[in-house]
């Protein structure tokens, strides 16, 4: 039997062959993305109503989507977020909607601390100045014995924790479902949000967006963090009202921020590239060789698992089954 996987992620199987060599052993034939970036919701609604399976990165895939999804029998996310995924309606058609959990974690922790060094050292900011012409002497803040607020302790948070560690960082932690063992054994304190806003120096996002977390930082929060602090955002950009953000930068109320993300991606224009006191990258946490082929493979033995009625390893909606 034939089955037809619509894979949209770019960088799927690019860095090794096993991913795409499991799914055609499967009897799996791979639509790509013809398109080379992300799909839009009407190009996802042309595709989609082919597809056995998917395989899917941030492209939309809605409930008006899934309406057209007639042949669909699994979603693979490559990677952990799911809030471009209509889980609901995935569930109402017993869909199971699988993701890859601990793929990336080491990527998007490194991405979180360059972001944190370039922030605080002004290292972007040096290097625009000098291939201008200038050679400017920028004064920075050091890491070294710094407070790190985590908010969200999960895998990355805790990836994110061993490499402050070695920084000698005191650890402050947020989260809606604490892991005291793991707090114990880094002697890391967990504290309200309010708490950890006002005491930390570096202030770290790992947590998915979802109505709860949806502006979870506001003007409101930004105001609680001291004028020199520094905001990291490698999750998702919803979660950091991007205004507030831009308001509190260009008043000198903050220090600083490094993101991977904001609220619109790709952005037409973000009033945040203006600021100097902000360094902006492509969403690019887990675009490294390894995390790429570590996801890879794991969306695809979801996909394959499913495929042949077997239940995936890691699914968000195990109430399907």
């Amino acid at each position: 039997m034939t089955w037809r996987v619509l894979v949209t992620p770019r960088t799927f199987g690019a860095t090794e062959g096993r991913a795409a060599q499991l799914l055609q052993e499967a009897g799996c034939e791979l639509m790509r993305n013809p398109y080379g970036r992300l799909l839009t919701e009407d190009e996802m609604i042309a595709l989609i109503p082919e597809a056995d399976g998917i395989i899917i990165g941030l492209d939309p895939l809605n409930e008006r989507v899934l309406e057209r999804a007639v042949r669909l029998k699994v979603i693979s996310k490559y990677g952990v977020g799911l809030d471009n995924i209509g889980v609901a309606a995935a569930t109402a058609r017993k869909i199971p909607v699988a993701f890859t959990p601990g793929t990336n974690s080491a990527s998007v922790a490194e991405l979180a601390f360059g972001l944190m060094l370039d922030a605080a050292r002004h290292i972007s900011a040096s290097d625009r100045q000098i291939r201008q012409g200038q050679w400017g002497r920028f004064s920075g803040t050091q890491l070294w014995g710094k407070t790190l607020g985590l908010i969200g302790t999960g895998q990355i948070g805790q990836q994110l924790a061993l490499r402050a560690r070695g920084f000698e960082m005191p650890l402050l932690c947020y989260d809606a479902r604490p892991d005291y063992d793991w707090a114990q054994r880094v002697g890391a304190s967990y504290v309200e949000l309010p708490e950890l806003l006002r005491r930390s120096d570096f202030v770290s996002l790992h947590i998915p967006l979802s109505e709860a977390t949806h502006h979870l930082i506001g003007a409101a929060e930004l105001s609680l963090m001291k004028p020199t602090a520094i905001i990291i955002n490698t999750s998702r950009g919803g979660i950091i009202d991007d205004e507030a953000l831009r308001q509190a930068l260009s008043e000198q109320q903050l220090g600083a921020a490094g993101l991977d993300v904001v609220e619109c991606e790709p952005p037409q224009e973000t009033p945040l590239a203006r600021l100097d006191n902000v360094v902006l990258t492509s969403h690019i946490g887990a675009h490294t060789v390894e995390a790429s082929a570590a996801m890879s493979l794991l969306a695809a033995e979801n996909v394959v698992a499913a495929l042949q009625g077997a239940r995936p390893k890691h699914v968000a909606n195990k109430e399907i089954y």
